[in-house]
């Protein structure tokens, strides 16, 4: 994680440091919603460097340590006397208290984890418009037994006595909670008084500014040298060309590889959207029978993402000599990819997070190192919400901004098992039908994603007053903000029914299907 800034790109208003927390990037995305931008970088960055850019304010993320155990990350402890207002959450909240004198020991009590009312007895500064009674997220072991000097208290709870603490005169700010997270009602209100009020941040990193920068930067790293982009008909690589368009033209071609993976009738539905109706020249590649054959015999889920991460790639450089030459492989990569990709634990010797590894994305964890692209990838600090808004001023029609998240293996990693030809047509058959009948319910916009998998497995079942052994069908429905936490959707029971009708009377090799009721975390939103 970079903590120098960059040259020639716009500087932070607000700065988290990262100290292992999930919901790092989930402060900055939160603090970006205000109007003023906002990066994360690791615990370790120094006050000199941190002067260098200049921020008005600083924000240290929650984590999973204990500030009093031996090897606790510790950030440099001359931030206190910058001069710069500092915002606390939970585990950032302990280390100053602990560096400037307080004392943070394991709760005799109870622990907190989850949702506790937050009782105001300093409703200034920080809890401005802050409700009495207002729900606030918890997740501690640990409690603040003693402030340091100067410090007061803002707000407790009925097992956290000080739930929330300031030292005004140095503009030191710290909150048990997580402010950051939906389940937090008064959170944002919170980021807004420190950001606004206590940090004195103006709102001047809109869509717009963001557009206009990113136009810039893509300018500058490119010159005149031509692109190749993956394009997959997503919201994300969707919202990349309309972006690379505008910055630089005809340098842009767009490569959309049939792996033989896509849903039903995407193929088609891309190559008429992006080549006629928008002018945006698209090369088709028929690839199908080469990555079917590729992921022969093949059933661990990290390998399949691997091997088709890696003949995408050769793909691209076999085309691109064909084509080209290009030199730069254009990937419209998110802050969820990355974050998942590298993991959010912090080595506490160096500062950096460690891969602790959920899955590897082809953007981010899959490509080769011979790669013999350079890569653009101006979306990387983005969630999924703000590349929707990205791609609306641009002009990107609705159809495309509001379709649900689709993962770049496609279909390949919502068959557990083997992917072979028979399983592949039968998946986008179930797929279809739950998308059409969501759609068709009104409810197509209300859920983040709406999904068939299929498992690697029979049961027995009767059709026709005969016995049949075929696969199952999991409906997978979610709901989500940002792809970081997701809830199962809660859909009416005839939809479900309606559904489970349709794809066992119409889909050939099912007969059976059961609904996944398992949020995120635990699980994750797909299936492996």
């Amino acid at each position: 994680m970079s903590q120098v800034p960059i040259e020639g790109q716009r500087q932070p208003a607000i700065v988290i440091l990262d100290f292992g927390s999930q919901y790092s990037e989930l402060i900055a995305r939160r603090v970006r919603e205000t109007e003023v931008f906002s990066v994360v970088l690791g615990y370790s960055t120094t006050a000199d460097e941190l002067r260098q850019m200049a921020p008005k304010g600083i924000i240290l993320s929650g984590g999973p340590s204990s500030v009093y155990a031996e090897g606790a990350p510790l950030c440099d402890p001359e931030i206190w006397s910058m001069g710069i207002p500092v915002l606390g959450v939970c585990y950032g909240m302990q280390l100053m208290v602990q560096q400037l004198g307080g004392r943070v020991v394991a709760a005799t009590g109870k622990a907190e984890y989850g949702k506790a009312p937050l009782e105001v007895d300093d409703p200034t500064d920080l809890l401005t418009n802050v409700d009495s009674g207002s729900t606030m997220w918890m997740s501690h072991g640990d409690s603040v037994e003693a402030l340091p000097q100067g410090f007061v208290r803002l707000a407790h709870t009925a097992n956290t006595p000080e739930a929330a603490v300031a030292n005004h005169d140095r503009q030191l700010y710290g909150v048990q909670f997580h402010p950051e997270v939906v389940h937090s009602t008064c959170g944002m209100a919170m980021i807004r008084n420190f950001v606004y009020h206590i940090c004195g941040c103006e709102p001047d990193w809109t869509t717009a500014t963001f557009i206009e920068e990113a136009v810039k930067q893509i300018r500058d790293q490119v010159g005149d040298k031509r692109v190749l982009l993956a394009l997959s008909g997503g919201v994300d690589s969707s919202t990349l060309a309309f972006l690379l368009k505008k910055a630089i033209g005809d340098q842009l071609t767009c490569m959309f590889i049939d792996q033989g993976f896509m849903r039903k009738g995407e193929p088609e539905f891309l190559m008429d959207f992006f080549d006629r109706k928008f002018n945006i020249h698209v090369e088709y590649i028929k690839a199908r029978q080469r990555f079917l054959t590729k992921l022969k015999d093949v059933t661990d889920p990290e390998q399949k993402r691997k091997i088709i991460g890696t003949e995408f790639i050769r793909v691209f450089e076999e085309e691109s000599r064909r084509l080209g030459p290009f030199d730069y492989l254009a990937q419209g990569t998110l802050y969820p990819d990355v974050i998942e990709s590298a993991g959010t634990n912090v080595d506490p010797k160096t500062g950096e997070r460690v891969a602790v590894k959920i899955k590897s994305h082809h953007n981010v964890g899959g490509l080769p190192k011979d790669l013999q692209f350079k890569l653009v990838e101006p979306l990387r600090k983005l969630f999924k919400d703000e590349v929707r808004k990205v791609g609306r001023s641009l002009g990107l029609p609705e159809e495309i901004v509001r379709r649900h998240p689709f993962p770049g293996p496609g279909l390949a990693i919502r068959i557990l098992g083997e992917v072979t030809a028979e399983k592949l047509d039968c998946l986008r058959d179930a797929d279809l039908i739950v998308r059409e009948e969501v759609k068709e319910a009104g409810l197509y916009h209300d859920i983040w994603q709406a999904f068939a998998v299929l498992l690697p497995v029979r049961s027995v079942g009767v059709m026709g007053d005969k016995r049949t052994y075929a696969w199952p069908i999991v409906l997978r429905c979610v709901s989500s903000e940002d792809g970081m936490t997701a809830d199962w959707s809660r859909l009416p029971y005839d939809l479900m029914e309606t559904i489970s009708n349709r794809i066992v009377n119409e889909v050939n090799g099912v007969n059976r299907v059961v609904l996944d009721i398992t949020s995120k975390p635990p699980g994750t939103i797909e299936w492996e």
